[in-house]
């Protein structure tokens, strides 16, 4: 398994790297402790991987996202899908971790 994006992901993350002028960084996600669930998503531009990091390639070369993983979150990010959504009541990247075994209402924190 591994950590997937959407195609509309892949396209904010280019559009927020761009808007931020750093269309060479990477886009860090990992967890940290805290959340109403124990555990709590972040994401992050970082300007390049650890030397531990997990690193995975999307879309083409010209416009490819590079997504970094520290060793620690992808224990339990393994087989992650993030999606961006716009909807009325959210508007934001969501986060679908089959790991989860339970997650908060907002989906912003989970427990494993």
């Amino acid at each position: 398994m591994a950590v997937e994006l959407t195609e509309r992901a892949i396209s904010r993350i280019r559009e927020l790297a761009m808007k931020r002028q750093t269309p060479d960084h990477v886009f860090r996600l990992g967890i940290r402790g805290g959340g109403c669930s124990g555990l709590s998503y972040y994401v992050d531009f970082a300007p390049a991987a650890a030397e531990k990091d997990k690193v995975f390639n999307f879309g083409p070369d010209d416009g490819k996202v590079t997504v970094v993983v520290d060793r620690k979150s992808y224990l339990f990010l393994n087989g992650i899908v993030v999606d961006w959504k716009t909807e009325l009541m959210k508007t934001g990247f969501e986060f679908i971790n089959p790991l989860a075994k339970t997650s908060c209402s907002c989906g912003e924190s989970f427990t494993v």
